[in-house]
């Protein structure tokens, strides 16, 4: 079997992606990773699709200039707006989504009725409705919208009284009543996953998306002979604008000696990092 022992690039608009970055570590111990987090941007939830497009696109661009034999857009907004124009524009470079795998799990569970929570642009993009639909058509899409988790998760409010109060107001809604699952669609939220299992108290059976997508991106690299057999993986973590909450996720997920590094991709139009 060959080995391809170049870097893997994850990106998100900040630390949600780390919860795939780190499904993948452990899938994949041999595996590098690259990660950008764009913390300047966030979150992608209310920006508009030509301009998560843009981002995407830079990232990319920025991942591929790093040697990265693959790219996985580990956000459910760029996955949902970006993923094809992305993958179309590098033709040459593996491209995964957090979005089609999880889709391909949920068809073949035989559901009758799937909540789906995530950011306004996801949700209103419909992208888990069509799909699911398309996979199955028996199944019931009961989507909402939840576009104060991200923030509220990106700034540590989460296993406290208020995150508990925000989680129940969004669950506790009608769109998602008649649900016997639910697919937390946004890498964010398995950080709060304890406490959405605590609020339905093991009725509903949470469908989150670092072991499903890590699984997924382990067999496409496997099928094309490009899983590394590095015994000394190196991870390397950039951010466009540092903050110390980024800082401290990232060494829970990892360690306390994470190479964290800030570059500012648009800044002048060119790559400046410090």
């Amino acid at each position: 079997m060959n080995y391809d022992s170049r870097p893997i690039g994850v990106f998100d608009s900040g630390i949600g992606g780390l919860t795939i970055a780190h499904g993948m570590v452990e899938q994949m111990p041999r595996e590098s990773i690259i990660y950008f987090g764009d913390t300047q941007h966030l979150p992608y939830g209310d920006k508009s699709a030509g301009t998560v497009k843009r981002y995407s696109l830079e990232i990319s661009r920025f991942l591929i200039s790093k040697n990265c034999k693959a790219i996985v857009i580990a956000c459910n907004t760029a996955s949902a707006l970006a993923f094809d124009v992305v993958k179309n524009q590098f033709p040459d470079i593996k491209v995964y989504n957090v979005i089609d795998p999880v889709v391909e799990v949920v068809a073949n569970l035989g559901l009758t009725d799937v909540g789906v929570i995530g950011t306004r642009s996801t949700i209103g993009s419909g992208i888990y409705s069509k799909k699911i639909k398309n996979a199955a058509n028996n199944v019931n899409v009961h989507a909402l919208a939840t576009p104060l988790l991200v923030p509220m998760v990106e700034e540590g409010y989460h296993n406290q009284n208020i995150s508990k109060e925000i989680i129940a107001s969004y669950l506790s809604l009608p769109e998602l009543g008649a649900i016997d699952e639910l697919i937390l669609g946004c890498t964010h939220f398995p950080l709060i996953k304890d406490e959405i299992n605590e609020y339905y108290k093991g009725s509903v059976v949470l469908i989150d998306s670092p072991t499903i997508v890590s699984k997924k991106i382990f067999e496409g690299l496997k099928v094309n002979q490009m899983l590394s057999d590095n015994a000394s993986p190196n991870h390397s973590f950039f951010v466009s604008d540092l903050t110390s909450s980024f800082a401290k996720s990232a060494s829970r997920f990892f360690s306390d000696s994470i190479s964290l590094k800030e570059c500012r991709l648009w800044e002048k139009g060119n790559e400046t990092c410090f």
